[in-house]
C-alpha cells in the first residue's frame, strides 16, 4: 500500500488553506504599508505593484520550465506574498532593474530551484534580498529622508526613479540603524538629540511607526491563527534581552537601547511575517520558540558588531540551515509514547 506524500506547509482548520493564509498575510501588510507611503512616499507601493508583476511572470516562466500547469499562477497567491514581502524590504525609489534581479532570484533560486511551494530551506525573499544587499549595496542603502525631515517625493518622482533611474536625483538619507552602526565617540543619547533622522518618538523618525504598524498586522495574524506565538516572542524577547545587557550606560561602544532595536529597521516586519514562513522556519511550538531566539541573538549581534545594520535577513537566513537540526531534538512525544529517559 503507497501513502499519499505531502510536503509542508501543513496547515489545518476552517479557512487555513494556503490560498487563505497567502491572502490574510496580503491584508496584514496593509497598516505598514500605509505608513511607509506616508513617510517615504509612494515608492513602496509602486515597487510592490510592478514586483508583483514581475513576480507572476518569473513564476509562469519557471513552471513552464518545469511541465508545470503555469495558467494558475495566481491560485494560491504565494509568489505575491513573496515579492510582496521582497518590495517592502527593498529601499522606495529602487531602479527597475534591482526589483528585476532580486524577484528573479527569490522566485527561481529561492524556491523553484528546491521544487517549488513547500519544498525551500531558505526564505524565498530573504534569499533574493541578501544577495541584492551584498552585490548591490549603494543602491540597497539608498532611503530617502521621511517625512518631517525632507521633501517627499510625489507619484511622478516614485515612476521616474523607477524607469528612468538615471534621470532621477535623490535626497537620500542614512536610516536610523546606519546612524547607529557608524557612531564613533557620542553618547547614545547624544547620538539620538544629534541627528534628525534620529529624533523619532522612539527610534528613529518614521521607523518606530512604520515598526508599530507591522506589529499591528501580526498580532492580527496571531487573533487569525496564521501562526503562532513562539517566533516571534522567541525573536523579540531574545533581541531584548541583549539589548537590555549590552546597552551599559548609553556609551559609544554599547549596544543601543531596547526600544531603539525593537522599534529599528525591519524588527517588527521580520518577527511577524519573515521569521513565521512555515517552510522554513522550525515544525514544532518549541522549536519556533528556539528559533526566533537565536534568530532575535544574531540580529543583536550582527548589529552591534558586524557589517550590516540591519541583520534580519543574514540572522532568518542562517538560521533556516539550523531549522532541521532543531526540528531533530524538539520533535514532540508521539501519542500513546514514552519518552525515552536516559540513564
Amino acid at each position: 500500500m503507497s501513502l499519499l506524500h505531502v510536503s509542508s506547509p501543513h496547515i489545518h482548520g476552517p479557512n487555513s488553506s494556503v490560498e487563505s493564509v497567502m491572502k490574510q498575510v496580503l491584508l496584514a501588510t496593509i497598516p505598514g504599508v500605509v505608513v511607509m507611503t506616508y513617510f517615504f512616499g509612494p515608492g513602496t507601493l509602486l515597487n510592490i505593484l510592478v514586483g508583483g508583476a514581475m513576480a507572476l511572470a518569473f513564476e509562469a516562466w519557471a513552471l513552464w520550465l518545469r511541465g508545470r500547469d503555469y495558467k494558475t499562477i495566481v491560485r494560491d497567491h504565494s509568489i505575491v506574498v513573496t515579492s510582496t514581502l521582497l518590495c517592502i524590504a527593498i529601499p522606495p525609489y529602487a531602479p527597475w532593474w534591482l526589483l528585476l534581479v532580486g524577484i528573479g532570484i527569490s522566485v527561481l533560486l529561492g524556491k523553484h530551484a528546491f521544487g517549488g511551494l513547500g519544498y525551500n530551506p531558505f526564505n524565498p525573499a530573504m534569499v533574493g534580498y541578501v544577495v541584492l544587499l551584498i552585490s548591490f549595496p549603494l543602491q540597497m542603502s539608498s532611503w530617502t529622508e521621511p517625512r518631517g525631515i525632507g521633501e517627499v517625493p510625489g507619484f511622478v518622482d516614485a515612476i521616474t526613479a523607477l524607469f528612468v533611474p538615471g534621470s532621477y536625483d535623490a535626497i537620500t538619507a542614512a536610516t536610523p540603524l546606519d546612524l547607529f552602526r557608524q557612531n564613533e565617540g557620542m553618547m547614545f543619547s547624544d547620538l539620538m538629540s544629534a541627528r534628525p533622522e534620529m529624533m523619532g518618538t522612539i527610534a528613529g523618525v518614521g521607523w518606530d511607526w512604520v515598526n508599530l504598524a507591522f506589529l499591528l498586522g501580526g498580532v492580527w495574524l496571531l487573533r487569525q491563527r496564521v501562526f503562532t506565538w513562539h517566533a516571534p516572542v522567541g525573536m523579540l524577547g531574545a533581541l531584548a534581552l541583549c539589548a537590555v545587557i549590552g546597552f551599559d550606560d548609553g556609551s559609544s561602544t554599547g549596544g543601543g537601547s531596547m526600544l531603539f532595536h525593537l522599534f529599528s529597521g525591519a524588527t517588527m516586519f521580520g518577527a511577524f511575517f519573515i521569521i513565521t514562513d512555515p517552510v522554513s522556519s522550525a515544525v514544532s511550538n518549541r522549536g519556533r520558540l528556539i528559533f526566533g531566539a537565536l534568530v532575535g541573538l544574531l540580529v543583536y549581534l550582527i548589529r552591534v558588531h558586524g557589517n550590516y545594520p540591519d541583520a534580519v535577513a543574514f540572522g532568518v537566513l542562517i538560521m533556516n540551515f539550523a531549522a532541521p537540526f532543531i526540528d531533530q531534538y524538539t520533535q514532540p512525544t508521539v501519542y500513546g509514547m514514552r519518552q525515552e529517559t536516559k540513564e
